[in-house]
């Protein structure tokens, strides 16, 4: 008995080592150049532009409200209850580099955009530290989280357009850009009618979508969330191109040297702090802010993110009603 089962041991592992040895020809069932790269979530086409409004004309958008009382705080006013609670609630971005992103090593957000809600803050508060509560939004949301009033500000690379005025308010204008093209370094594209059925990215609901949407060359517009999504996109060979703002695109060059901004600017976007539509006296409030901000710290946050990247360096002028 004790050696028929050792037998059958012996003849089992030495069919178990015999199978393992001979395995045959590998075959592989899906060849790794045919197998397409994950596209980032929720990517959409012409169907997410318009939101901007970047056609309608019915209004100066730049003519914000002239302040009134400086930076004083005054009893029952907006500024006076977002003091009493501690907090000023802020919609921003975190994946756009130089403006509003998360430092990988502090953890911390950082950029132009959020340099100027750490301006408010310090107004209100006397200083910013622990006093900012940052709430990361898509660019579609920015209108719906205001009118919902959720936060109360968003400083997210936002353009003022008389569509958003309909729905929100706007302080004066803190930065200007301008829509251009990023590509690959090889790529022969000088300028958007060279992307003619070619699919360009850009956020849902940017006025950036809504050029690209409405040009007569007839580009393919690719919508998605967030602007690192377009650049992920076009380090995959997804997309031809990426299409928004000079500055938002020199962050992402600044992530990969082996793409190149193309052509002039063809639009011009100018940033605004959006603020819900009811909340005039916080409207007045933050324009007060920036023309303080304009006399220093406005040069110093320029300097520190955008500076040695593009050209310029000034900022506008306020415009008052």
């Amino acid at each position: 008995m004790r050696n028929g089962l050792r037998g059958a041991v012996l003849g089992a592992v030495l069919v178990l080592a015999t199978a393992c040895g001979s395995a045959g020809a590998p075959v592989d069932p899906a060849p790794a150049g045919d197998v397409a790269p994950p596209q980032p979530a929720n990517v959409g086409g012409a169907d997410n532009a318009g939101g901007g409004g970047t056609a309608d004309t019915s209004c100066n958008p730049l003519a914000s409200l002239r302040p009134t009382n400086g930076t004083s705080i005054t009893s029952g006013s907006t500024m006076a209850k977002i003091k009493e609670k501690g907090k000023l609630i802020a919609g921003v971005d975190q994946t756009t580099f130089l403006f509003g992103f998360r430092n990988p090593t502090s953890g911390q957000l950082e950029g132009f955009d959020i340099d100027m809600v750490n301006e408010i803050a310090k107004a209100i508060f006397g200083s910013a530290e622990g006093r900012v509560q940052f709430r990361a939004i898509p660019s579609k949301l920015r209108e719906d989280v205001l009118e919902r009033k959720q936060v109360d500000i968003v400083v997210r690379t936002y353009s003022i357009t008389c569509t958003r005025l309909k729905k929100v308010a706007f302080s004066t204008a803190y930065y200007q850009a301008g829509q251009r093209i990023l590509v690959e370094s090889g790529s022969k594209v000088a300028q958007l009618s060279d992307l003619a059925g070619r699919r360009v990215c850009a956020t849902k609901t940017s006025t950036s979508l809504t050029k690209i949407a409405a040009d007569p060359s007839k580009p393919v517009p690719v919508s998605v969330d967030n602007w690192s999504d377009c650049l992920v996109m076009l380090q995959q060979k997804q997309v031809e191109a990426v299409s928004t703002d000079d500055v938002i695109l020199a962050g992402m060059l600044a992530q990969d040297p082996t793409l190149k901004i193309v052509g002039d600017r063809f639009t011009e976007e100018n940033y605004g702090i959006g603020v819900p539509k009811e909340n005039e006296d916080m409207v007045k409030y933050v324009n007060a802010v920036l023309e303080n901000v304009r006399g220093g710290a406005w040069q110093a946050s320029y300097a520190k993110w955008i500076g040695n990247k593009l050209e310029g360096g000034t900022p506008p002028s306020p415009q008052y009603k």
